[in-house]
């Protein structure tokens, strides 16, 4: 009986741990990558991002009112 306690334990703790990577963890370094590598892509690594966006996109739906990338104001020098 125990036994089956633990194994039932074990089995709800991946599943967690997998759910948390899966909607928090790698959508948010998928965030911080498209941010940093966005304009200055190749078309191959454009087609990799927009399918992590594809992959991960209920983690992005979770994330996106947390996180707001705006574009940085440009400096204009006279």
């Amino acid at each position: 009986m125990n036994l089956d306690l633990d194994t039932n334990m074990i089995t709800l703790i991946i599943y967690a741990a997998l759910a948390g990577a899966y909607l928090l963890v790698i959508p948010a370094i998928v965030y911080t990558y498209l941010n940093t590598r966005w304009h200055i892509v190749s078309s191959i690594e454009r087609v990799f991002m927009y399918f992590l966006m594809f992959f991960f996109f209920p983690g992005m739906l979770v994330l996106s009112p947390f996180l707001n990338f705006r574009p940085r104001k440009r400096q204009i020098e006279s």
